[in-house]
């Protein structure tokens, strides 16, 4: 079975469940404010993406806006980006997809279509 983190407040994340469901796509729901995924996690999931780690970040959402991080990206380790992408949920750029061999990161439904 597949898994999604993702926020019950994400308009994104609401179009992505609905476009599940429609698919009859069996799935389980993970609250990434309330359940965000550990530092382990994390690089798991970022070695399955073969994205660049900075892909993971969701440059949309408040607390990303608030800290800066856009400024302040470019110049930090990659273990320093995971310490702060492990540190709350809302830094995670989301849905976030998880199958047995893939992750996706955002809701592209054609992506999506296409791996599942």
């Amino acid at each position: 079975m597949v898994k999604v983190y993702c926020y019950s407040k994400c308009t994104t994340c609401k179009k992505a469940l609905k476009w599940m469901d429609e698919n009859n796509i069996e799935h389980e729901t993970i609250d990434i404010k309330e359940d965000h995924p550990d530092e382990k996690t994390l690089r798991e999931l970022h070695k399955k993406s073969g994205l660049p780690l900075k892909k993971f970040f969701n440059t949309s959402g408040q607390l990303y806006r608030q800290m800066e991080l856009s400024q302040k990206l470019p110049d930090m380790s990659e273990d320093e980006m995971f310490e702060l992408l492990s540190s709350d949920g809302m830094l995670v750029k989301r849905p976030l997809l998880i199958t047995e061999d893939k992750v996706l990161v955002g809701f592209k439904e054609e992506d999506w279509r296409n791996t599942l």
